[in-house]
Protein backbone atom coordinates (compact mmCIF):
# COMPACT_ATOMS: atom_id res chain seq x y z
CA UNK A 1 0.00 0.00 0.00
CA UNK A 2 1.02 3.59 -0.58
CA UNK A 3 2.29 5.28 2.55
CA UNK A 4 -0.24 7.90 3.62
CA UNK A 5 2.55 10.33 4.43
CA UNK A 6 4.16 9.95 1.00
CA UNK A 7 0.84 10.14 -0.83
CA UNK A 8 0.05 13.33 1.03
CA UNK A 9 3.30 14.82 -0.33
CA UNK A 10 3.20 13.64 -3.95
CA UNK A 11 0.63 15.74 -5.85
CA UNK A 12 -0.44 12.84 -8.08
CA UNK A 13 -2.29 9.63 -7.16
CA UNK A 14 -0.05 6.60 -6.71
CA UNK A 15 -1.82 3.28 -7.16
CA UNK A 16 -0.56 0.24 -5.21
CA UNK A 17 0.97 -1.35 -8.32
CA UNK A 18 2.82 1.88 -9.12
CA UNK A 19 4.04 2.19 -5.56
CA UNK A 20 5.31 -1.39 -5.63
CA UNK A 21 7.05 -0.89 -8.97
CA UNK A 22 8.91 2.17 -7.67
CA UNK A 23 9.97 0.44 -4.49
CA UNK A 24 11.13 -2.59 -6.47
CA UNK A 25 13.27 -0.34 -8.70
CA UNK A 26 14.97 1.15 -5.66
CA UNK A 27 15.82 -2.34 -4.39
CA UNK A 28 17.76 -3.31 -7.55
CA UNK A 29 20.58 -3.94 -7.08
CA UNK A 30 20.64 -4.02 -3.27
CA UNK A 31 21.62 -0.53 -2.13
CA UNK A 32 23.06 0.87 1.07
CA UNK A 33 22.06 4.51 0.45
CA UNK A 34 20.24 5.03 -2.85
CA UNK A 35 17.24 2.97 -1.74
CA UNK A 36 13.64 3.92 -1.06
CA UNK A 37 14.61 5.54 2.22
CA UNK A 38 16.55 8.13 0.24
CA UNK A 39 13.44 8.94 -1.78
CA UNK A 40 11.39 9.34 1.39
CA UNK A 41 14.04 11.75 2.71
CA UNK A 42 14.15 13.92 -0.41
CA UNK A 43 10.35 14.00 -0.51
CA UNK A 44 10.34 15.36 3.03
CA UNK A 45 12.56 18.13 1.74
CA UNK A 46 10.16 18.59 -1.17
CA UNK A 47 7.29 19.00 1.32
CA UNK A 48 9.20 21.63 3.27
CA UNK A 49 9.87 23.60 0.10
CA UNK A 50 6.22 23.23 -0.92
CA UNK A 51 5.23 24.97 2.30
CA UNK A 52 7.70 27.79 1.66
CA UNK A 53 9.09 29.02 -0.74
CA UNK A 54 6.96 26.78 -2.99
CA UNK A 55 7.32 25.07 -6.38
CA UNK A 56 6.45 26.45 -9.81
CA UNK A 57 5.94 22.95 -11.28
CA UNK A 58 5.20 20.82 -8.21
CA UNK A 59 4.05 17.72 -10.08
CA UNK A 60 7.04 17.59 -12.40
CA UNK A 61 9.50 18.13 -9.56
CA UNK A 62 7.86 15.43 -7.44
CA UNK A 63 8.08 12.96 -10.32
CA UNK A 64 11.70 13.84 -10.96
CA UNK A 65 12.50 13.09 -7.33
CA UNK A 66 10.56 9.82 -7.44
CA UNK A 67 12.45 8.60 -10.50
CA UNK A 68 15.87 10.27 -10.21
CA UNK A 69 17.73 7.24 -8.81
CA UNK A 70 15.39 4.53 -10.05
CA UNK A 71 18.29 3.06 -11.98
CA UNK A 72 21.51 3.11 -10.01
CA UNK A 73 24.60 0.99 -10.56
CA UNK A 74 27.70 2.23 -8.70
CA UNK A 75 30.36 3.55 -11.04
CA UNK A 76 28.12 3.72 -14.12
CA UNK A 77 27.97 7.05 -15.93
CA UNK A 78 24.53 6.57 -17.46
CA UNK A 79 22.43 6.06 -14.33
CA UNK A 80 20.73 9.44 -14.63
CA UNK A 81 20.14 9.07 -18.37
CA UNK A 82 18.60 5.64 -17.86
CA UNK A 83 16.46 6.89 -14.98
CA UNK A 84 15.28 9.80 -17.13
CA UNK A 85 14.38 7.40 -19.93
CA UNK A 86 12.48 5.20 -17.48
CA UNK A 87 10.51 8.27 -16.39
CA UNK A 88 9.79 9.19 -20.03
CA UNK A 89 8.33 5.78 -20.76
CA UNK A 90 6.57 5.17 -17.45
CA UNK A 91 4.87 8.48 -16.68
CA UNK A 92 2.66 8.56 -19.81
CA UNK A 93 1.39 5.06 -18.96
CA UNK A 94 0.71 5.84 -15.32
CA UNK A 95 -0.83 9.30 -15.76
CA UNK A 96 -1.93 9.46 -19.43
CA UNK A 97 -4.33 12.39 -19.03
CA UNK A 98 -2.53 14.47 -16.44
CA UNK A 99 -1.01 16.99 -18.87
CA UNK A 100 2.47 16.55 -17.42
CA UNK A 101 5.59 18.10 -18.90
CA UNK A 102 7.55 14.87 -19.25
CA UNK A 103 10.48 16.55 -20.96
CA UNK A 104 10.85 18.76 -17.89
CA UNK A 105 10.86 15.73 -15.59
CA UNK A 106 13.63 14.16 -17.66
CA UNK A 107 15.58 17.43 -17.71
CA UNK A 108 15.49 17.65 -13.92
CA UNK A 109 16.64 14.05 -13.52
CA UNK A 110 19.55 14.60 -15.92
CA UNK A 111 20.68 17.60 -13.89
CA UNK A 112 21.35 15.33 -10.91
CA UNK A 113 24.36 13.98 -12.84
CA UNK A 114 25.96 17.41 -12.42
CA UNK A 115 25.95 17.75 -8.63
CA UNK A 116 28.89 19.88 -7.57
CA UNK A 117 29.39 21.30 -11.07
CA UNK A 118 26.58 23.84 -11.27
CA UNK A 119 26.28 27.45 -10.15
CA UNK A 120 23.01 29.16 -9.20
CA UNK A 121 22.97 30.99 -12.54
CA UNK A 122 23.01 27.65 -14.39
CA UNK A 123 19.55 26.55 -13.24
CA UNK A 124 16.07 27.93 -12.60
CA UNK A 125 14.43 28.16 -9.19
CA UNK A 126 12.72 24.75 -9.24
CA UNK A 127 15.83 22.97 -10.48
CA UNK A 128 17.96 24.63 -7.79
CA UNK A 129 15.58 23.63 -5.01
CA UNK A 130 15.18 20.08 -6.33
CA UNK A 131 18.93 19.52 -6.60
CA UNK A 132 19.34 20.93 -3.10
CA UNK A 133 16.76 18.46 -1.76
CA UNK A 134 18.97 15.71 -3.12
CA UNK A 135 22.12 17.22 -1.59
CA UNK A 136 20.60 18.09 1.79
CA UNK A 137 22.20 14.98 3.31
CA UNK A 138 25.50 16.88 3.25
CA UNK A 139 24.09 19.13 5.98
CA UNK A 140 22.81 16.30 8.18
CA UNK A 141 23.94 15.99 11.80
CA UNK A 142 27.47 14.49 11.93
CA UNK A 143 26.42 10.94 12.83
CA UNK A 144 23.84 10.86 10.02
CA UNK A 145 26.34 12.30 7.55
CA UNK A 146 28.91 9.67 8.55
CA UNK A 147 26.33 6.90 8.03
CA UNK A 148 25.61 8.31 4.56
CA UNK A 149 29.31 8.46 3.71
CA UNK A 150 29.80 4.87 4.85
CA UNK A 151 26.75 3.72 2.89
CA UNK A 152 28.12 5.24 -0.33
CA UNK A 153 31.39 3.39 0.26
CA UNK A 154 29.43 0.17 0.81
CA UNK A 155 27.63 0.61 -2.52
CA UNK A 156 30.92 0.91 -4.38
CA UNK A 157 32.56 -2.02 -2.61
CA UNK A 158 33.14 -4.76 -5.16
CA UNK A 159 32.66 -2.35 -8.06
CA UNK A 160 35.70 -0.08 -7.64
CA UNK A 161 39.02 -0.89 -5.91
CA UNK A 162 39.04 0.58 -2.43
CA UNK A 163 42.04 2.85 -2.95
CA UNK A 164 40.57 4.25 -6.16
CA UNK A 165 37.20 4.83 -4.52
CA UNK A 166 38.81 6.75 -1.67
CA UNK A 167 40.76 8.95 -4.09
CA UNK A 168 37.72 9.72 -6.22
CA UNK A 169 35.41 10.20 -3.25
CA UNK A 170 37.77 12.67 -1.61
CA UNK A 171 38.17 14.50 -4.94
CA UNK A 172 34.39 14.79 -5.27
CA UNK A 173 33.88 16.00 -1.70
CA UNK A 174 36.74 18.49 -2.00
CA UNK A 175 35.29 19.77 -5.26
CA UNK A 176 31.90 20.32 -3.60
CA UNK A 177 33.54 22.09 -0.65
CA UNK A 178 35.52 24.39 -2.94
CA UNK A 179 32.39 25.56 -4.75
CA UNK A 180 31.36 29.11 -3.81
CA UNK A 181 27.87 27.68 -3.26
CA UNK A 182 27.21 24.10 -2.19
CA UNK A 183 23.46 24.74 -2.33
CA UNK A 184 22.10 26.48 -5.39
CA UNK A 185 18.98 28.00 -3.84
CA UNK A 186 19.08 30.82 -1.32
CA UNK A 187 16.63 28.87 0.84
CA UNK A 188 18.88 25.83 1.29
CA UNK A 189 22.05 27.93 1.33
CA UNK A 190 20.91 29.88 4.36
CA UNK A 191 19.78 26.76 6.20
CA UNK A 192 22.45 24.23 5.30
CA UNK A 193 25.75 25.74 4.15
CA UNK A 194 27.58 25.93 7.47
CA UNK A 195 26.78 22.37 8.59
CA UNK A 196 27.55 20.95 5.14
CA UNK A 197 30.96 22.60 5.07
CA UNK A 198 31.75 21.32 8.55
CA UNK A 199 30.83 17.77 7.53
CA UNK A 200 32.83 17.96 4.30
CA UNK A 201 35.94 19.29 6.01
CA UNK A 202 35.77 16.49 8.55
CA UNK A 203 35.22 13.84 5.86
CA UNK A 204 38.14 15.05 3.77
CA UNK A 205 40.40 15.14 6.81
Amino acid sequence: MVSASIQSIVPLPLQPAQWEALQAAYAQPPRAYHHWGHIEAVLQGYAEVAACPGWRQPREVALALLFHDAIYEPGQRDNEARSAELARTTIPRWWPDAGLDIARVAELILLTARHGQLAPADVDADAALMLDCDMAILAAPPAQFDAYDQAIAEEYRGHVPGFLYRINRRRFLRGVLEQPRIFLSDWFHARCDAQARANLRRAIG
